[in-house]
């Protein structure tokens, strides 16, 4: 039997994206924020939610220590799709992952 950490794909930053319209952010956080509050009410566990969060907020090489020691299971060099130990599936959207390239400042 091979562990997630043996599967795993070492996480990339995800390619560059644009929003539909420009983001402040502002809004960007608001909308990351509404996510995250919501996320685990489609299903999963809180903790693994918790984990896949703190990845996402932090840098490339503590992401890879959480997702590795939080049994998470990467399907995507950025992230997008992950599965926990039992085999449910956690989809992350871009905005949680990275900023658009059409993000612009408060004003």
């Amino acid at each position: 039997m091979t562990t997630g950490a043996e599967i795993n794909r070492k996480l990339q930053k995800p390619k560059p994206w644009k929003h539909a319209e420009p983001l402040t952010e502002t809004q960007l956080r608001k909308m990351r924020d509404e996510f995250w509050d919501t996320a685990p009410y489609y299903g999963g566990q809180k903790e693994i939610w918790d984990a896949l969060r703190a990845a996402a907020e932090g840098d490339i090489t503590f992401a890879q220590a959480i997702v590795d020691s939080a049994g998470i299971i990467v399907t995507s060099d950025d992230m997008s799709t992950c599965y926990d130990e039992r085999g449910t599936k956690y989809e992350l959207p871009m905005f949680v992952l990275s900023e658009p390239i059409n993000l612009i400042q408060d004003s």
